[in-house]
């Protein structure tokens, strides 16, 4: 492989030498109402000059009097270059399977896009399975290509298999931002079929390779090649804030105390985080801690995990994807080398997969945006109704790990809102996927509790001391009024905080 950090050494094939051109002309192949898959999964390895490039062609054609929208499909989340940039030109019909750019999610919630939300695990083989109908184009980003079609992938895999082998015709986007030596670091399994002559998947621990560490292209489909050197959308790192380093603290003692009973081995069990503060303040707090030979099997490559293998605590991590700040991403990329012995990306069918997930006995960890007093989660959903950006993979996770937790702060919307309601305004983890909750109050470990005895563990741990009385109120009122016993609901208030809030805003009286 060529060492030139130029894109136009890295298309060493020489029939997509010749399919070499700007972002414009590519964007020009696209037509009104073509169904897109895109690489890209939480702000990682997305074309960026393609779809801005799409994004000029659509407003100038609506400057004519012409239409063109586009279905788009991606790995999750991917960066303003792409959402942003679509959503603005109002040029998307529908998107999936996961988003957290701010236009896109205005215009979800005003009704101008329609909108899939899904778990990860389920998007490519539902494309495969022929459910979203046919697939017009593939949009993937890589490093490099090799003379005989196959490529470096770039820093996330996500769907890129599945598009690459459903797609009509492909576009590459080569970026000579990521460097050559990431090579090996990625494990494409080709091994999956579509029922009934899917075969066991042989992925038995965290960093273990089985499959390729090249995307296969397809020369035949590919109709256009771009070049481009962009960055990711790389966001600067948070510092925890006081709540996160108390949920972070509730949740090691709480992982230090089932090592203690002997539910898990000293060194525990893969982690799994969600993306954000919290998540980062218990990966800072296991490297301040006791547990060593630490393994992660997750989604995203956090900040956190880097340091943890700096300084030797986290031998293996597995994921789809880097989420790094601009700084994290720069030091992983000035010792790529090193970096590619611990670290494997894999496609999210795999780092998703339920069936691996509960092989490996995965600790899960993900936010929330409210729980209810029996233990249902609601992820994605403001006040029921306002998407906020979807469920991702946190139900992948929740519904197989070896232990389920979901985290927030007590109180959100800056002191305004109770995070533990009597019931949650939309489900996404019901309350049989959810076995520990956790605030900056306390941890709720709810297993083998019957609902009444979930909710007063709940009311006591994780409640805000300013709520803790409502909620208990409407417990007590509703063990005397419910006409069963079971799960007592008083259904005409159960929503009453919500109701509260959109009339007042707030939730407390």
């Amino acid at each position: 492989m060529a060492t030139s950090t130029a894109s136009h050494n890295r298309v060493l094939n020489p029939v997509l030498k010749q399919r070499i051109m700007s972002a414009d002309e590519a964007a020009a192949l696209i037509r009104n109402g073509d169904n897109i898959g895109m690489s890209g999964f939480t702000g990682s390895g997305y074309p960026k000059g393609f779809p801005t490039a799409l994004a000029n062609r659509i407003n100038s054609l609506r400057d004519k009097g012409e239409t063109l929208r586009v279905s788009v499909l991606t790995g999750a989340s991917t960066g303003p270059e792409l959402d942003g940039a679509l959503a603005a030109a109002n040029g998307i019909e529908i998107r999936l399977p996961y988003q957290s750019d701010a236009e896109v999610r205005k215009r979800i919630n005003a009704g101008e896009m329609e909108y899939v939300d899904m778990h990860l695990s389920h998007v490519s083989q539902y494309q495969e399975y022929g459910f979203f109908g046919k697939m017009d184009v593939a949009v993937i980003e890589v490093a490099a290509v090799y003379e005989d079609g196959r490529a470096i992938p770039s820093t996330s895999l996500g769907n890129n298999r599945a598009w690459l082998e459903c797609a009509d015709r492909v576009i590459l986007e080569v970026n000579s931002w990521t460097p050559l030596a990431i090579e090996g670091m990625h494990d494409v399994y080709y091994g999956l079929d579509i029922p009934p002559r899917r075969e066991p998947i042989p992925l038995i621990s965290v960093g273990q390779h089985i499959g390729s560490p090249y995307l296969n292209i397809p020369i035949e489909k590919v109709v256009g090649v771009i070049e481009s050197s962009e960055p990711d959308r790389n966001s600067p790192f948070k510092a925890p804030d006081e709540a996160s380093k108390q949920i972070a603290g509730h949740i090691l003692e709480f992982l230090d105390w089932e090592v203690k009973k002997g539910h898990l081995p000293p060194d525990l069990l893969p982690l799994q985080s969600g993306v954000g503060n919290i998540a980062n303040a218990v990966l800072f707090g296991l490297e301040q801690g006791k547990f060593n030979n630490l393994t992660s099997y997750t989604e995203v490559i956090q900040d956190g995990m880097i340091n943890l293998i700096k300084c030797g605590k986290m031998t293996a991590a597995s994921a789809t994807a880097f989420s790094l700040s601009p700084e994290m991403i720069e030091s992983v990329f000035a010792d790529v080398k090193e970096f590619r012995k611990h670290i494997v990306l894999r496609t999210q069918d795999i780092s998703n997969n339920p069936g691996i997930i509960r092989r490996l006995g995965v600790i899960s960890m993900n936010g929330m945006i409210e729980a209810d007093i029996y233990g249902n989660v609601n992820s994605t959903h403001i006040m029921g109704s306002r998407m906020m950006n979807g469920i991702g993979g946190s139900g992948d996770f929740a519904r197989n790990a070896f232990l389920s937790i979901f985290m927030a702060p007590s109180l959100a919307s800056k002191g305004t809102i109770s995070t533990i309601v009597p019931m949650v305004s939309h489900v996404d983890h019901t309350e049989h996927d959810v076995e520990v909750l956790v605030t900056e109050k306390g941890l709720a470990d709810l297993r083998a509790l019957s609902p009444k005895k979930r909710a007063q563990v709940i009311i006591d741990n994780c409640a805000h001391d300013d709520v803790k009385p409502v909620l208990q109120d409407y417990f007590d009122r509703a063990k005397k009024t419910a006409p069963a016993l079971h799960t007592p609901h008083i259904l005409s208030e159960a929503h009453s905080f919500h109701e509260r809030y959109l009339k007042t805003g707030k939730m407390l009286p």
